[in-house]
């Protein structure tokens, strides 16, 4: 059932991705590179997030999809640059060579850029409150910004192969490179709504559970997962002497943080209800099944 819901959420997404980069005077070589990896596929959870918080507090699905879209082109970009040799050097990504192995390093640069700069005139072009649009880009500009996703990949850096790794290096590492973006998804959302001071609250409050437990989930898949259905390497992070939760934890218990992390986003949604407040507790909950 949630797959399905998840599909009918992805379905305007993957329409909006499919056009969204054809713009005057874009070099065809960069286009193909940027599309290459836009149109991999993948979850999808970032705009995913932002939609289904815009509407569950009122908003109309086409003022704010193209906004919802634009998320998944910062998260893209994230991934060429973490794939890259003075990154991750990760030679695979969904399943397929990554940027970088298709078009080599400058290009694969490029398009990241391409993708992160695309994202944000796309915000700006909402058809909504200028004041409401520009807290809403400003909040996903600090998520994905030195204070958020881009300071989490130094950390990441900094803590790989580092003996002294402490639990709250870990949080802290991921609150920014994965946390940040996915709790900003939703306020996001919440702020294109018009969303009260505490709906903003609890999105915020979501958000941040939903992050951690889908790192968590990530960690534990990147041990215990499947190559083939995960369309990237199993065990890079334990080769390379990543900081993880399993590393620090081990699998049962960082499987029992990810269910508190998932019980927390679900109670954040408990004053929410009907078919969207629904789908935001099964979605929160799906997180942790994947690693079952």
């Amino acid at each position: 059932m949630i797959k399905q819901r998840l599909d009918e959420y992805r379905t305007p997404i993957e329409e909006v991705l499919q056009n969204c980069l054809q713009e005057e005077g874009v070099p065809g070589e960069l286009l193909e590179s940027m599309s290459y990896s836009l149109q991999a596929g993948g979850k999808r959870i970032r705009p995913v997030l932002c939609l289904a918080w815009a509407e569950l507090l009122g908003q109309k699905r086409e003022k704010v999809l193209w906004f919802c879209t634009s998320l998944e082109l910062i998260h893209t970009y994230s991934l060429i640059h973490d794939d890259l040799p003075a990154m991750d050097n990760d030679d695979l990504r969904r399943g397929k060579p990554s940027n970088h192995i298709r078009f080599g390093e400058a290009a694969a640069i490029l398009a990241g850029d391409g993708l992160l700069t695309r994202a944000f005139s796309m915000m700006l072009q909402t058809d909504l409150s200028p004041g409401a649009v520009l807290q809403a880009a400003a909040q996903i500009s600090r998520a994905a910004g030195p204070a958020g996703m881009v300071g989490g990949q130094v950390l990441d850096m900094v803590l790989t192969g580092n003996n002294k790794k402490e639990l709250e290096d870990l949080k802290e590492m991921h609150s920014l490179k994965t946390g940040a973006m996915i709790k900003s998804s939703c306020l996001a959302g919440a702020i294109l709504a018009g969303g009260s001071q505490d709906d903003l609250l609890r999105a915020g409050e979501y958000g941040a559970s939903l992050g951690l437990a889908f790192q968590v989930a990530d960690d534990i898949l990147d041990i215990t997962g499947d190559q083939t259905k995960l369309g990237k390497p199993v065990g890079s992070d334990q080769a390379r002497d990543k900081l993880t939760y399993p590393a620090l934890l081990g699998l049962d218990e960082s499987r029992t943080l990810g269910l508190e992390m998932v019980a927390r986003a679900v109670r954040a949604i408990e004053p929410y209800s009907g078919d969207r407040a629904d789908f935001l507790k099964d979605l929160a909950r799906y997180i942790m099944d994947r690693v079952e």
